[in-house]
């Protein structure tokens, strides 16, 4: 069974990131844990007591949350009823990314799907600013983010992309092999060189066994010219080749780093076009077990 987290804010790029799980594990016997978090905004009256205020406006956005929560879950069951597939709602007064972590780690969380949101000029991000929190402060499990308006396709096209500079783990590859293996996909490798140069013993040796690991699977290697920014170079590719999947290992100096610093204000964005899949580097320290005030409840 797997324990999968969505995140939600009941909006409609939420509800996209949702349908995609559902279908993407529509074979498989899953519990979906669906968590909206609520900071409410105290407002403080001199006719009022601060903590009766505070207290009321707590009520209110519990309820609000339980609510919408009920709602979003009775949603599924009307349009993508599943008999494999069981929810938890989880209503929580914190703050997101840190309740994810703290969900993560207290439910054996086995992945993230968090919808992505686009904006436009100059003030453009790569993703949404709570996909990228998220990504960045998620390190025992993989995220998928996935685009607004993105229609589901059976992933049977995935590109990989790496430079070769670090060594692999299996089970840092597994989530990645798993996702091949499940829908009978092509692994496409594909490295950006700013320059094309020849790979160096220690690149060539990761490759080695990169390959070694994904010897179950059809795959293929290849080098390509950064276009402008690595978000560019990789819409490119991934139209070119009709990839349904985009995955990377977020590692410090990857290109997993490079791509949530990178200020996107080329005429022609990234903006996550397809789903991207995180592979966190695993050995690092997790959240703290201490348990916030939340309340988790089965959805029939």
């Amino acid at each position: 069974m797997k324990n999968i987290l969505l995140p939600t804010d009941f909006s409609e790029n939420a509800w996209n990131a949702a349908r995609y799980a559902l279908e993407l594990f529509k074979d498989e016997t899953c519990t979906f844990f669906v968590l909206n978090t609520y900071t409410p905004h105290i407002a403080h009256s001199r006719f009022m007591a601060a903590n009766v205020a505070s207290g009321m406006i707590e009520d209110a956005a519990r309820n609000q949350s339980e609510e919408g929560l009920a709602n979003f879950i009775s949603r599924i069951h009307v349009e993508r009823k599943n008999p494999k597939h069981t929810f938890t709602a989880i209503s929580s007064f914190a703050l997101l990314v840190d309740e994810v972590r703290e969900v993560v780690d207290d439910y054996g969380i086995d992945l993230v799907i968090a919808g992505t949101k686009g904006a436009s000029g100059l003030e453009e991000v790569f993703m949404g600013s709570n996909a990228v929190r998220i990504i960045k402060a998620v390190k025992r499990c993989p995220v998928l983010a996935v685009p607004q308006n993105f229609k589901f396709e059976t992933p049977d096209e995935i590109a990989f992309a790496t430079d070769f500079n670090r060594f692999y783990t299996e089970s840092e590859l597994k989530p990645l092999l798993d996702m091949a293996l499940t829908f009978n996909a092509v692994i496409r490798i594909v490295h950006v060189q700013h320059t094309i140069t020849a790979l160096t013993e220690l690149q060539k040796f990761n490759l080695g066994m990169l390959r070694k690991y994904l010897k179950e699977v059809e795959h293929y290697v290849h080098t390509v010219s950064e276009l402008n920014s690595i978000s560019k170079t990789l819409e490119v590719f991934s139209n070119e080749l009709d990839i349904h999947l985009l995955a990377m290992l977020h590692y410090q100096h990857s290109y997993m780093e490079n791509l949530t610093r990178e200020l996107v204000v080329k005429r022609v964005a990234f903006h996550t076009q397809i789903p991207l899949l995180v592979i966190p580097e695993l050995g690092m320290a997790g959240s703290s077990k201490n348990k916030k005030e939340h309340s988790a409840f089965m959805a029939e």
